[in-house]
């Protein structure tokens, strides 16, 4: 059992806006970090922490968006993780990434479609690309309480495009935003995950997983 911890924002740098709310162009800055914790350690051990830190430029017209973000991210094993296990390989991993994210809205869905090339890693066991596509459904944009649920597939040839596979649906409570851009405050959502581990440090491994999270936008 394990908890996960995601903590993040972005800051826009420049904006150059659109005929409607919430369209234009925009740089960002963000910043990121995903934590897991042991949940069966005496002391709830720090298994591993990944950081990130990128520069997105994001467009976005008449339910269409497109992103284009690069982005370094660097991943580190607890120390009192590490102690317990002798037997464990820290990797000093690293390395840098630019996302090419394409997406459209019909009604009330939205897909998506994209790749990302690494051009520098460490170790060199890294992909050096992947393929990136899925589905959401909110029920209903300008009500306070609605559905939600998506389907996010990652595909990388160093799995030998083998799926990594993410579903999460719950229901999301928030006060109603502009017009194509509404105002996002709590999700409650029941998750679900298979296939090459989204952690760091074990990019190797496969796993999955079933579980329960509360995600706060503010």
């Amino acid at each position: 059992s394990i908890a996960s911890v995601g903590v993040g924002d972005s800051f826009g740098l420049l904006r150059v806006g659109g005929p409607s709310p919430g369209e234009g162009f925009q740089i960002h800055v963000l910043g990121r970090i995903f934590a897991q914790f042991d949940l069966g350690a005496p002391s709830n051990d720090l298994i591993n922490a990944d950081y990130i830190v990128g520069f997105p430029l994001t467009f976005r017209r008449s339910g269409f968006s497109f992103r284009a973000k690069l982005y370094h991210q660097s991943s580190h094993l607890g120390d009192e993780y590490l102690l317990r296990d002798e037997e464990i390989v820290r990797e000093n991993l690293s390395f840098e990434s630019i996302e090419f994210l394409v997406s459209q809205e019909i009604r009330p869905l939205r897909l998506y479609v994209g790749v990302e090339k690494i051009f520098r890693r460490e170790p060199d066991e890294l992909p050096d690309s992947l393929f990136h596509t899925g589905v959401e459904l909110r029920s209903g944009r300008a009500r306070k309480v609605q559905l939600v649920a998506g389907v996010d597939v990652k595909t990388t040839e160093l799995h030998d495009w083998s799926p990594a596979v993410s579903g999460r649906a719950g229901l999301e409570f928030g006060r109603p935003g502009p017009e194509d851009h509404p105002g996002r405050l709590i999700m409650l959502l029941f998750e679900w995950y298979e296939g090459p581990s989204p952690y760091g440090q074990f990019f190797q491994d496969d796993i999955n997983y079933i579980g329960a999270g509360i995600h706060i936008g503010l």
